[in-house]
């Protein structure tokens, strides 16, 4: 199979993942009578009737934050509010509006130049998909008994323990495809297929490392780059994903690697506990030499292009929130951010952690925006959208987006001693300088570098900070404790 470069586009892009059923409701359409109050802290299996209606009435607002690409968690059909349970691959769910609110959102999406990236839960479909009810209904008489992995009668849908079928984690309502099969296989590749045509802009692929197959995944590729040529292709994968990338699977993987190496180094204190229970499993703390050999890794274990199209992240449906990992440090949260929007690759904002919002693991991670703000307050009883981290965040996407070291510049990291990292983007002339200093105390600037092609004056739009780069030097200001700054080169 020829291999392809990931989408240029990617590159560019500043993502923001949506959770539909907690983003936003709209008024325009109608819900069920027996949804939790908006407010209400999330539960296991409560709908608060969020629409795909509600995300197309805000995109001014995301547009003005920096967004330009939006990956939602699944919208197909399903029987749960976080609808990886799918019932019917080609039908939207009618809670979150149907068919024709996926329509008007791509529709006005494409009009603003945002992206739209859905997920794709390929590896297993739930009791309520058709072929599997069929053999629910039908036993072993039923015409699609070879889409699933049986291996006895009768199956136990309704219980933990002897399902008799394969199950993603054991779980009932889970039921594995069996994408051995040539029909299953068709099937799961012209759904691709379906909603490129539609006019989406790629796929996030939910646990493909647990489909086995290396050739579907390539032949899911050629179909898709066949529909669109620039459509954008991303693995959950949560370690190495080597396997996945090398331009014939995936263009990029949630890179979570990154998400770690973050925390570990902008971290005073980390919620263990937290931690434990997601895909985190644990992260160690790092001073900056250790970060900057985290980072150094990131930026040459695959290609240019494919590095530049990494999904980083802080912060997913599958993780507790950035806040809460990081002890609702403040300043930790701010250095975070910074890092993941001046980091080679295509950052992704988890919508509401540039509010403030915090909470646990799931379902605590899958709180409401309180679209009130300060009346309203948060789900967890905190008092209003922190603003001042909005506009923060709001001014590193601005930086990035004029700035094309940040998007496509060439990575060097410059000093990385005790608790100061120094790094350099640059592409061309333009060229930005990234200082952070997780300590208590302010350090001084005055370091020997190697910093060819640097040489000149820079300042920080944020601060008012300034440094100088001259031969083999690097002065300025003191780095302040516990900050970031960004420094962009004048001239």
């Amino acid at each position: 199979m020829s291999l392809s470069a990931p989408p240029s586009w990617v590159q560019d892009a500043v993502f923001y993942q949506i959770f539909p059923d907690r983003f936003a409701r709209s008024s325009r359409l109608p819900k069920p009578s027996n949804i939790e109050p908006w407010s209400s802290q999330p539960t296991v299996h409560g709908y608060k009737g969020g629409d795909l209606l509600g995300v197309s009435e805000r995109l001014d607002l995301l547009a003005d934050l920096g967004v330009t690409a939006l990956y939602f968690t699944p919208i197909f059909q399903s029987a749960s509010n976080h609808r990886y349970h799918t019932h019917d691959y080609y039908r939207v769910d009618p809670m979150l509006g149907g068919d024709a609110a996926l329509r008007e959102l791509i529709d006005e999406a494409h009009e603003r130049g945002m992206r739209i990236v859905l997920d794709g839960v390929f590896n297993h479909a739930s009791r309520g998909f058709f072929q599997f009810s069929d053999i629910l209904e039908n036993g072993p008489h039923s015409a699609y008994l070879d889409w699933f992995h049986i291996r006895q009668f009768p199956l136990n849908a309704y219980n933990d323990g002897g399902l008799g079928y394969d199950a993603w984690w054991n779980l009932p309502a889970l039921p594995k495809f069996n994408t051995r099969n040539p029909a299953v296989r068709e099937y799961l590749w012209r759904v691709a297929e379906y909603w490129l045509e539609a006019g989406i802009d790629g796929w996030r692929l939910d646990v493909p490392n647990e489909i086995e197959d290396d050739g579907f995944w390539q032949e899911f590729r050629r179909r898709c780059r066949k529909v669109n040529p620039d459509c954008y292709l991303v693995g959950e994968i949560w370690g190495e994903a080597d396997p996945w990338l090398r331009g014939d699977q995936f263009d990029a993987v949630m890179n979570y690697p990154f998400t770690r190496a973050t925390f570990g180094f902008v971290a005073r204190d980390l919620k263990h506990a937290e931690i434990a229970k997601c895909g985190y499993v644990a992260i160690s703390e790092l001073d900056a030499a250790g970060f900057a050999n985290k980072a150094n890794d990131l930026v040459t274990r695959h290609g240019e292009d494919t590095t530049r199209a990494q999904l980083n992240l802080i912060g997913s449906h599958d993780t507790p929130r950035a806040h809460t990992v990081l002890c609702d440090d403040r300043q930790a949260v701010r250095m975070a951010f910074l890092l993941l929007l001046t980091f080679p690759g295509a950052p992704c904002i988890y919508y509401g952690d540039e509010l403030g919002l915090s909470g646990g693991h799931d379902p605590f991670c899958r709180g409401t925006i309180p679209w009130d703000g300060a009346e309203e307050g948060f789900a967890d009883g905190s008092p209003a959208w922190d603003q001042a981290l909005r506009d923060y965040v709001r001014t590193l996407a601005r930086v990035r987006h004029e700035n094309p070291a940040l998007r496509r510049g060439d990575f060097r990291v410059l000093h990385a001693e005790g608790d100061l990292v120094v790094f350099a983007r640059q592409a061309g002339s333009n060229r930005i300088v990234v200082v952070l200093n997780r300590g208590t105390r302010q350090l001084p600037l005055d370091l020997t570098v190697q910093g060819e092609g640097l040489a000149g004056e820079y300042h920080d739009p944020l601060s008012g900070l300034r440094l100088t780069v001259e031969e083999g030097r690097l002065h300025g200001f003191d780095a302040p404790p516990r900050r970031g700054s960004v420094y962009l080169g004048e001239g």
